[in-house]
């Protein structure tokens, strides 16, 4: 948790208070940095922006994993997904590898109130299909009963039917219960903090947006906010000529979508024409307008009710999404379109960084690398609690410690992504532990990402000595500076 205590090489005195913070923890799906507080000047996201402004805004932060179960487990344990052992959807960290105590479980053994609304955990096997209840929560997670029609054919096509579509802005008041899953979630947290307001027990609330996670089920009057003719295809849409095969993430989940069948994608590589892809990012800046608008909601309660002035908010996401970058869709891959995430820090009466000579008035922007990995003993001493112990360098039987404290004066920072086979198949983006044969691990500093891609066993989860793609004769071409650069990158990753 250095990156909370040093914000380069110089120490910073923000220390926190002996009595504990309540906490707000905010997390959304599917989310890369295309917020205003980023430097992205079409996003419109006002009310992440304005809690930025009063906060540190991390600029380069990394899931460890980019898909949901994985990542999440990760950063809610503070275990790499090689020590938490979960790398699909179908795998519970206390049964595969450990009995990790969990963010919420450590605030809740030292007497807060720990509650869950929507998607915080994974929801299923990979929480043991009670979201960790009732080791990391106090009362039964909560989840927006609505949820259930978003696999569901609900968005009309211009046929006049319902379809599984992929683009799928809709008329709220037509939908079941005139109301959509993040709305839903967005009442039963602000009814939730209202419970607090009289009590004196410090409280953890957990809020998990499930957008802009697909399908684009939104509010259709968002998508006026993002004129088809403002907007642009990615800068880099091209699948890279020197790509290793292994590399690709074939946007499975997107292809399945209806009305992206309809447009008869070759696999794997196929690219989406341009004016679908338009429309794709359309709705995907759309869908984060209108999760931001649930985070105002939030956040105008918290104020309202009082409670502002001694909560610490978090605002984080569980992994990125490419918008036709490298010629790919959604998640899946090691990229910094997909692994790389926003991370918003608040801390309630701080308003200055201290350095040994001069001060920093927040907001502070910063570029060192951080992890999600480093959040659980950054907010726990921030809440002022304890942080937990690193981790040894064997800590399978180890319940409390972190793998997010790094004090290198050079951070850096590590994800991974597992995949069926070297070339793409119909299961590359999300194979089932027994179906993974190599393992991609990726370091990412200050200018460059290297990353290497191995055999795996999942049986013994041990990874192979030789590599799964080998450079040819276009890579070993590089300069001796990359070459020197890479070889540095690569004992990293050892």
């Amino acid at each position: 948790f250095v990156w909370m205590i040093y914000f380069t090489c110089g120490k910073q005195t923000i220390s926190p208070k002996k009595t504990e913070k309540n906490v707000l923890f905010i997390i959304a799906d599917d989310l890369r940095p295309s917020l205003g507080c980023y430097g992205d000047t079409l996003a419109k996201s006002p009310n992440i922006d304005q809690l930025a402004s009063k906060s540190q805004t991390f600029l380069n932060a990394f899931a460890q994993q980019a898909v949901c179960a994985p990542s999440r487990t990760s950063l809610l344990t503070s275990r790499r997904p090689d020590t938490t052992r979960v790398y699909d959807f179908g795998s519970y960290w206390r049964v595969q590898s450990g009995n990790y105590t969990t963010l919420p479980q450590y605030f809740k053994s030292n007497g807060y109130l720990t509650m869950s609304v929507g998607k915080v955990f994974h929801p299923g096997i990979a929480s043991n299909h009670t979201d960790d209840y009732p080791y990391s929560w106090s009362i039964p997670a909560y989840h927006p009963t609505s949820f259930i029609f978003e696999k569901k054919k609900m968005c009309k096509g211009e046929d006049g039917k319902l379809h599984a579509n992929l683009l799928c802005a809709v008329n709220v008041t037509e939908q079941p219960g005139g109301i959509l899953p993040d709305m839903e979630s967005t009442d039963e947290a602000v009814r939730l903090l209202k419970t607090r307001v009289s009590d004196d027990t410090p409280f953890f609330l957990a809020v998990g947006f499930h957008k802009p996670h697909i399908p684009f089920r939104i509010p259709q009057e968002y998508l006026s906010l993002y004129p088809i003719d403002n907007m642009t295809l990615a800068l880099d849409p091209d699948v890279p000529i020197l790509l290793p095969p292994v590399a690709y993430n074939p946007w499975t989940d997107v292809r399945k979508r209806e009305d992206v069948q309809k447009l008869n994608i070759s696999f794997p590589y196929g690219p989406i024409p341009k004016d679908f892809q338009l429309r794709i990012r359309q709705h995907y800046y759309a869908a984060v307008s209108y999760m931001d608008s649930q985070v105002g909601r939030l956040l105008s309660a918290l104020d309202e009710l009082g409670l502002a002035n001694n909560t610490v908010v978090v605002f984080t996401s569980d992994h990125g999404w490419s918008l036709g970058e490298h010629g790919e869709w959604a998640k899946y891959s090691n990229f910094d379109v997909a692994t790389r995430v926003p991370l918003i820090f608040y801390v309630p009466n701080v308003h200055y960084a201290k350095w040994p000579t001069f001060r920093v008035y927040l907001p502070f922007l910063t570029e060192n690398m951080v992890e999600l990995v480093d959040i659980f003993p950054t907010l726990s001493y921030m809440s002022g609690l304890i942080a937990p112990e690193p981790c040894p360098d064997f800590s399978f039987q180890e319940e409390l410690c972190t793998e997010g404290d790094n004090l290198d004066a050079e951070k850096v920072a590590f994800s991974q992504y597992p995949r069926p086979a070297d070339t793409p198949q119909e299961n590359s983006d999300l194979p089932d532990l027994k179906d993974i044969k190599v393992m991609g691990y990726s370091v990412r500093c200050w200018y460059y990402r290297y990353t290497l891609w191995l055999g795996f066993n999942p049986k013994t989860f041990q990874v192979g000595i030789q590599a799964s793609h080998l450079p040819g004769k276009h890579e070993n071409s590089l300069s001796l500076f990359c070459s020197a650069v890479c070889l540095g990158l690569r004992i990293r990753l050892h």
